[in-house]
């Protein structure tokens, strides 16, 4: 199964690697502008598994999508105000790609829970750390409704969407020092980073085959 991935999918085999040892290198000496680059990579390496069959479109809004966390990634571990601007940015282009994909039909469950993450979680920032965390959740949160509410994969890129949102606002408990377990820097880059994979690839394989399906027609 390595082998397969690794011959037809590279790019995200190395992401894989990359994200998922990346909580890892606190036990070795890497640090500085290395641990910087490391941390940017797992997403930095899904931009050509995104562009690896097509180079333009959506595809490339794809990639932009993911370049622009992969900045915020490196760019949080300077300044905070920087990388939360990448990943601001990086949710107006997801919110604007998803409103090109609305879903037919959607159920009222399915509407009432994009909602209540929609007002529930820059409520929930706004009581861990205040205005600004609750402005920028406001905007995450918008972009997991909307890919919910998507006629992607909803239990790929509506769930990973969920992912991203969990992730921030347990940033937000150990901010404002709400929670101190050792795991919550682990389960914070996890969720994010799992998150994120079922994003890209519940994107790129759902045009994929519709790309294929328009060339057969």
């Amino acid at each position: 199964m390595t082998q397969d991935l690794a011959h037809k999918r590279p790019w995200l085999l190395a992401s894989l690697a990359f994200g998922f040892s990346y909580p890892a290198i606190s036990f070795f000496p890497v640090e500085g502008i290395y641990a910087i680059i490391w941390k940017m990579l797992p997403l930095a390496l899904l931009v050509p598994y995104a562009l690896r069959k097509h180079h333009s479109g959506e595809f490339l809004v794809i990639a932009i999508i993911l370049a622009l966390c992969s900045l915020g990634d490196g760019l949080v571990e300077l300044s905070l105000e920087a990388g939360g601007t990448a990943f601001g940015i990086s949710h107006l282009v997801a919110i604007w790609f998803y409103s090109r994909h609305r879903r037919e039909q959607t159920a009222f469950s399915q509407k009432l829970l994009a909602l209540t993450v929609l007002i529930a979680a820059p409520l929930i920032a706004y009581f861990l750390a205040g205005n600004l965390a609750a402005g920028y959740t406001l905007l995450l949160s918008l972009m997991a409704a909307m890919a919910w509410t998507s006629s992607f994969p909803r239990y790929r890129v509506g769930i990973g969407a969920m992912l991203f949102v969990i992730s921030d606002l347990l940033i937000f408990t150990r901010e404002g020092q709400w929670v101190s377990s050792p795991l919550i820097n682990p389960a914070i880059w996890y969720l994010y980073y799992i998150g994120m994979v079922m994003i890209a690839t519940g994107l790129v394989q759902t045009l994929v085959k519709k790309s294929a399906a328009t060339e057969i027609v």
